[in-house]
């Protein structure tokens, strides 16, 4: 089931994530989030920064955000969407679930113009899910990061997500 996240779920996120910080390149953190971190991300994810969750026997198996792009006023209407999903739980398609509810309600919402999704090149599974839900190929970094002893790049894509002419008012504020 697909819903809003909870404060309660905030350690069960917390679980989530940093296992992708100690065992995956999904994300280029190197150091697993305290408690207190995990709490100060959780605050910052409400209005158009939205955080749903995928609730399995009444725990969040993963959870999917949208997040300010850059911290520039100019980005206001430009969201990182991200996806994480606990490992027992793969292959089932609730990322892919996740992904088109956040998209749905991306659409629903003014003050969102456009989705951006920073992927660890290697991540071919990301890559073609993102793909598969109308996400444009927009760059790629080499070596961005370097975690596990390798230099790893990042792939760029992007959706829009409202109309054409909704665009050009949104760019008037």
């Amino acid at each position: 089931m697909i819903r809003f996240g909870r404060e309660e779920d905030i350690e069960a996120l917390r679980r989530i994530y940093n296992d992708e910080v100690e065992h995956s390149v999904a994300t280029f953190d190197l150091d697993p989030r305290t408690p207190e971190e995990m709490e100060e991300w959780f605050r910052a994810h409400h209005g158009i920064h939205r955080l749903l969750v995928w609730e399995e026997a009444g725990e969040a198996v993963a959870y999917a955000t949208l997040s300010p792009y850059r911290q520039r006023k100019a980005f206001d209407a430009t969201v990182e969407l991200s996806v994480y999903v606990r490992q027992d739980q793969r292959g089932k398609g609730i990322g892919r679930a996740l992904m088109e509810k956040l998209l749905e309600e991306a659409r629903r919402d003014p003050g969102i113009h456009t989705v951006i999704s920073v992927i660890t090149s290697e991540n071919t599974g990301s890559i073609r899910l993102h793909q598969r839900l109308g996400f444009t190929f927009c760059g790629r970094i080499q070596q961005a990061g370097f975690k596990f002893g390798r230099w790893l790049g990042i792939d760029h894509y992007q959706i829009m997500v409202d109309e054409p002419e909704d665009m050009a008012e949104k760019g008037k504020s």
